[in-house]
């Protein structure tokens, strides 16, 4: 009963706002197993991402229980008379309110006890997964069976539908592709409130829509994700570089290799003080002994380029593993005395990131801002953008987070999809993961971080290196359009096709919902 009459509430407080068509009896009638909340507990939690660089408090907050409660929620929306917007949200790791919503209700996809468990079909290699489920669940459930995820993200604790939204991506990528490569099938929820199951043979149309659709064109609630034997352990190595060209002309070698005389994970990042040196050493040694960069030989101006790789394997064939590493090295140009390696249990290399979280979150280091800068550039424009950001922009200015930079394969990617991409075989990313800490340190700062954020663009555009961003972030439909450029067309049609109203996702800034007046569209 009390949960009845929360509902109740919530959806009287929405038609006060917004205004409904439907009545309010009718709306309790529509069979929400989940729960809508005005809670202000919920309604803060909503309101927040990762970034803490935008607060927007949605008018309610949905936890559902099915496939069906998001159906009926979003046809409840695209039904009412003034109209309300509906957004999806996972882990919250979005940095720029890309899934908040100021004129309607949140989704939250992910928490405890929302959605059906993992399923996993061992036999067909394939599980099926809710939307909202997080990637470590999803390892932890395909493991018990010997298997797992081809693709991943660095971080484990994000949203199957918020990375399946964007592309991701990882040292994985140049193999198998981004995680939307590895996609059978979904079911989506369209902006009219259908639930459609989409795959490459059923409503293709959609299915590649919605693969890097930024949530525009439907609600992910469930994937179908391919799988492999899962590795038991990984060599893990680290090596240094002071030469640019050698350190990326290594990269490209590497993923261009085939077969299994390859390593299985290749990223890499920059090294811009000695602070960062020793810490990007300590997840290997004991920091009692730190390494200078002067000691390495470097002459490139304090910067120093890493190049990270690891190997898989199992107990069976790790007599062997030392004999494919050293091979592969061989053949690499990196100083010499810098090689550090570690072998460890393959769950622990995936959730690496996650240890690192518990310490900043122990120091209260976590939940600050994050201006996250993630770009894709072109392999022809990689040196300029070296010369210009890493030794021109940043030097050796104390930094306050990763660097990564690590090559893809453009053709691991479905053009199909609407992720947008450098029109070039072979792309970079290059993510600038900082932290704005209120330390007193100027560099540190939200606003230091921002305007050299701006910097880098700005350097970009000037010198006609077409970045295209990652996790993009515009306030115009004007830069939505050129990011998206030859994708634009199709991806405006299916827009139209799937969610006329415009309800779905309107924290990304692309389309105004058609509900809202001139008058009240001005931070639209």
């Amino acid at each position: 009963m009390a949960t009845k009459l929360l509902l109740a509430f919530a959806i009287c407080r929405l038609i006060l706002t917004v205004g409904l068509t439907l009545k309010p009896k009718e709306l309790l009638h529509l069979g929400f197993d989940g729960q809508l909340s005005v809670d202000p507990a919920d309604v803060d939690y909503a309101s927040k991402d990762f970034g803490l660089l935008t607060r927007v408090e949605p008018l309610a907050v949905f936890h559902p229980s099915s496939s069906l409660d998001v159906a009926r929620l979003v046809k409840a929306a695209y039904w009412s008379d003034q109209g309300f917007t509906v957004s999806a949200r996972g882990h919250g790791h979005s940095i720029n309110g890309q899934a908040q919503t100021p004129n309607g209700v949140v989704v939250q996809m992910s928490g405890n006890g929302i959605g059906p468990r993992p399923r996993v079909r061992a036999g067909d290699m394939y599980v099926d997964l809710w939307g909202g489920e997080l990637w470590i669940d999803v390892l932890r459930s395909t493991l018990e069976y010997g298997l797992a995820p081809k693709s991943w993200t660095d971080y484990l604790h994000l949203s199957v539908g918020g990375t399946l939204s964007n592309a991701g991506i990882s040292g994985q990528a140049f193999n198998h592709g981004p995680q939307i490569s590895n996609v059978h099938e979904l079911d989506v929820v369209t902006g009219k409130g259908e639930l459609v199951t989409c795959s490459e043979e059923q409503n293709s149309e959609l299915f590649h829509a919605v693969l890097g659709g930024l949530g525009q064109f439907g609600i992910i609630t469930r994937a179908r994700i391919s799988l492999e034997p899962a590795p038991q352990r990984m060599r893990w190595i680290r090596v240094l570089y002071s030469n640019f060209s050698a350190f990326t002309r290594d990269q490209e070698y590497l993923i261009s290799l085939n077969g299994s005389q390859k390593f299985d994970y290749v990223e890499g990042f920059v090294i811009v003080d000695e602070g960062l040196i020793n810490n990007w050493r300590s997840s290997f040694f004991s920091p009692r002994n730190p390494v200078k960069i002067s000691s390495l030989g470097s002459n490139n101006g304090g910067v120093l380029y890493c190049l990270e790789v690891t190997k898989n394997y199992y107990e069976s064939t790790a007599a062997s593993v030392d004999q494919e590493v050293e091979v592969l090295l061989k053949k690499l140009n990196f100083i010499p005395a810098s090689v550090f390696t570690t072998d460890l249990p393959y769950v622990d290399f995936l959730d690496r990131v996650h240890k690192s979280e518990l310490k900043l979150r122990s120091k209260g280091l976590w939940e600050v801002p994050h201006p996250w800068l993630n770009l894709f550039v072109p392999k022809s424009k990689i040196d300029d953008f070296n010369r210009g950001v890493f030794k021109g922009i940043l030097g050796n200015k104390r930094t306050s987070g990763p660097i990564l930079i690590y090559p893809m394969n453009k053709n691991k990617w479905d053009e199909r999809s609407s992720a947008v991409m450098p029109d070039e075989e072979v792309f970079y990313l290059v993510a600038f993961l900082r932290s704005a800490l209120d330390n007193g340190e100027e560099s540190q700062s939200l606003e230091y971080l921002s305007n050299q954020n701006l910097q880098i663009l700005r350097f970009c555009d000037d010198d006609g290196i077409k970045v295209k961003q990652y996790l993009p972030h515009y306030a115009t439909q004007e830069e939505w359009r050129e990011h998206l450029g030859s994708k634009w067309d199709r991806f405006h049609k299916m827009k139209a096709k799937y969610d006329p109203r415009h309800i779905l996702a309107s924290g990304q800034q692309i389309f105004t919902p058609t509900f809202l007046t001139s008058s009240n569209t001005a931070s639209w």
